[in-house]
């Protein structure tokens, strides 16, 4: 999956993918999807019990779900966004994208580094 020529996104889980693979972006989406449903089914780091304590990696876990999850909205926007305006439904995704963009931003979520790929899109959002 890539997000314009100088981004390409590989995937590994750690578990049953440890060394990062080439996958196309239907499968890095199905990969991702299938990695975030896990990681919010583990009772040991989203914990369902009322007082039960976050595991202390919490954040670290929290910020690979949205470096991940950005890497998604890169690769629209690189690849898709002709498309989606030919539909007329690059507001919605304008909207989408800048609600995610300000929580991240709001939370310290994803490293500046990582956002390069739609650095001026994000500037548009949230001026630095």
């Amino acid at each position: 999956m890539s997000a314009g020529p100088k981004y390409e996104y590989r995937w590994a889980d750690g578990v049953q993918i440890k060394k990062p693979i080439e996958v196309s972006a239907p499968k890095y989406v199905e990969y991702l999807m299938d990695w975030i449903e896990a990681q919010l089914d583990d009772e040991s780091i989203f914990p369902q019990k009322l007082g039960s304590p976050f595991p202390p990696n919490f954040k670290e876990v929290v910020k690979t779900i949205f470096k991940r999850l950005f890497r998604v909205y890169a690769h629209i926007y690189h690849s898709h966004f002709q498309k989606i305006v030919s539909l007329k439904e690059e507001a919605h995704l304008n909207t989408c994208f800048k609600h995610f963009i300000l929580f991240t931003c709001e939370f310290g979520l994803i490293d500046k580094k990582e956002l390069a790929p739609l650095q001026e899109l994000i500037e548009t959002i949230i001026p630095y």
